[in-house]
């Protein structure tokens, strides 16, 4: 079984959610408490073992590039005032040499399409997809619950985890051949059901292992909702020739492409800070009270 060691993260999405916000920063480098989205993502990829990311990127986008190069103004400057441990902590964000890349996709096509633009990069091999907005509070990180299920059981794996019945309506949906414990095999899955017609309370969360053979039917995938193309209808289609495990990863989503989600993850990654935690909730308790 051959190893996860590329991430493919789409970060080329508009940032329709978060405008005005969205129309001068990229979503993923809004900041959770006192740095970006990414950052957070990133480190999740690198304690999972991922040894290359690649960005599929948008127009506009080049601050990704750059938050995560060298700066030496900041670093001298840190250097001379002798900030060593806020520079040592900067320099760990740094993209080490041939661990990253970045493809632009040209257009907001889906999901599915930003995914098939990685297939150069990717080559044979099994590969993560890790959605950035998707930011997940989990120890072990989410990336690292999956490869371990992927190292245990082969094949695609998917991050479920569960929502109320009245929200399914919402979200990609899996089915399951049977429901023992946190890993099972999968049936299938659909994308946003009809109220009442979801096959199980356990919706798709932003964290995939794939085989390469998804890049082969990604080639010839017709366009699916919303008219582009979904990686939900290409990994159907490979669920027919090869396994896929969903698992129910042990932790919380905050999905940051959204306000409300946003703000959700900036207390909860406040309130979980040993530094922050006291002050964060007197100021939140203050302004509870009005």
């Amino acid at each position: 079984m051959q190893k996860v060691r590329k991430a493919v993260m789409p970060v080329a999405g508009l940032g329709t959610r978060v405008l005005p916000v969205g129309k001068s920063v990229p979503k993923n480098l809004l900041n959770v408490v006192d740095r970006p989205i990414l950052s957070y993502v990133v480190a999740e990829a690198r304690e999972a073992g991922i040894e290359h990311i690649c960005f599929i990127t948008g127009r506009g986008q080049e601050m990704i590039e750059h938050y995560f190069d060298r700066q030496p103004e900041i670093e001298d400057a840190l250097r001379a005032k002798g900030k060593t441990d806020l520079l040592e902590e900067l320099l760990g964000e740094v993209g080490q040499p041939g661990e990253m890349s970045f493809i632009r996709q040209q257009g907001p096509l889906g999901l599915g399409h930003a995914v098939w633009c990685a297939r150069e990069v990717i080559g044979d091999e099994p590969f993560a997809v890790v959605l950035p907005d998707m930011l997940m509070a989990a120890a072990p990180g989410a990336l690292s619950q999956a490869i371990a299920a992927y190292d245990k059981v082969g094949g695609n794996i998917i991050a479920v985890e569960a929502v109320p019945d009245d929200e399914t309506h919402r979200y990609g949906v899996v089915s399951l051949e049977a429901r023992e414990g946190r890993l099972n095999k999968m049936t299938g899955m659909v994308e946003k059901p009809k109220p009442g017609t979801a096959p199980s309370n356990l919706i798709v969360s932003g964290r995939y292992i794939l085989q390469p053979e998804i890049f082969h039917l990604l080639e010839t995938q017709e366009r699916g909702a919303g008219g582009e193309i979904q990686l939900t209808d290409a990994m159907a289609r490979l669920l027919a020739v090869q396994d896929f495990h969903a698992l129910e990863y042990e932790g919380v989503t905050y999905d940051c492409g959204d306000k409300i989600g946003l703000l959700k993850a900036n207390v909860a990654f406040a309130l979980a800070r040993p530094d922050l935690a006291a002050d964060a909730r007197a100021a939140i308790e203050k302004l509870l009270a009005g």
